[in-house]
């Protein structure tokens, strides 16, 4: 990593962290638990997890790195904790395709967050894609209304948002690390469903499945999702979650056989077509730098 630009570690971090996500959907719809308890193990085992590692390098000093953060740290832990919380419940109400779409809306997101707070325009090729990406949520939408899973959606566009306000957090205190305040986010997530589960037991294959899940499409990348806009732009870090849009729903369909809609095949297509050109253009330059 010390050999590589800011550029390739930015790009090499975010794509990393979105592969080991794109089955995550599959293993939500895989899992027996009901929704709250998903989002309960999916906030409490992360946050072992990534503290005793946290703990393991930083010792002490975890504690000082998380209250130095200040007002980056907080917005992060707010945003944090609601998009894991909304991303699985969106997940439970919709296909599996709607939601990954509403997502892939987050670099547009970031790109417009950007502009304006950080400075960091769009260029003429990111604008268009905010216009293509807008008249497919419209879409999509409209195909929800009639199938009545409008409340799923609408929290997959929430999760989209939460990532860009994310990203554009991190990307403004690219100085602070922000990972102690993402351990924190892990820890209100899985307090605030409390509230709600019915049950904490995990049983046959809920065992193997529901950790693995936390571990590999949670823990993991979360951490580097975190790291990544520190070295790249937010709206370039959300860019690789377009992987995720793409591959997620063929997980599912090749697995459980649950197949997109034609609306959000249709949505999310027109969106992709024009937007997969640049995400593989940066892989491609990535992989060749490398």
């Amino acid at each position: 990593m010390k050999n590589l630009t800011d550029q390739q570690k930015g790009s090499l971090l975010a794509f990393v962290a979105v592969i080991f996500i794109t089955p995550d959907s599959l293993f939500i719809r895989l899992s027996n638990l009901d929704t709250w308890g998903l989002v309960f193990y999916r906030g409490a085992i992360p946050f072992f997890t990534v503290l005793l590692v946290m703990l393991l390098i930083y010792k002490l000093n975890f504690f000082k790195i998380l209250f130095t953060s200040g007002v980056h740290g907080l917005i992060y832990v707010a945003t944090f904790s609601i998009t894991n919380i909304t991303f699985v419940v969106s997940i439970q109400n919709t296909n599996v395709a709607n939601t990954l779409v509403m997502i892939a809306t987050a670099p547009m997101l970031s790109a417009i967050l950007g502009a304006i707070f950080l400075k960091e325009p769009p260029d003429k090729k990111t604008l268009i894609s905010i216009i293509i990406t807008f008249l497919a949520i419209i879409y999509i939408f409209s195909d929800s209304l009639k199938l009545g899973n409008f409340y799923g959606d609408i929290l997959g566009f929430i999760t989209a948002i939460g990532l860009a306000v994310g990203a554009v957090t991190i990307r403004s205190a690219k100085s602070k690390n922000l990972v102690p305040a993402a351990v924190i986010g892990k820890l209100f997530v899985a307090i605030f469903a409390l509230f709600f589960i019915e049950s904490f037991v995990l049983v046959e294959k809920d065992l193997i499945i529901v950790p693995l899940m936390c571990i590999l499409c949670v823990a993991i990348p979360f951490v580097l999702v975190t790291i990544a806009p520190r070295f790249i732009p937010a709206a370039e870090v959300n860019l690789f979650f377009l992987l995720e849009t793409i591959i997620g729903p063929i997980w599912v369909w090749l697995i459980i056989k649950e197949q997109p809609n034609v609306e959000t095949l249709l949505g999310g297509g027109s969106y992709n077509n024009y937007n997969s050109s640049s995400l593989f253009l940066k892989i491609k330059k990535l992989l060749i730098l490398s």
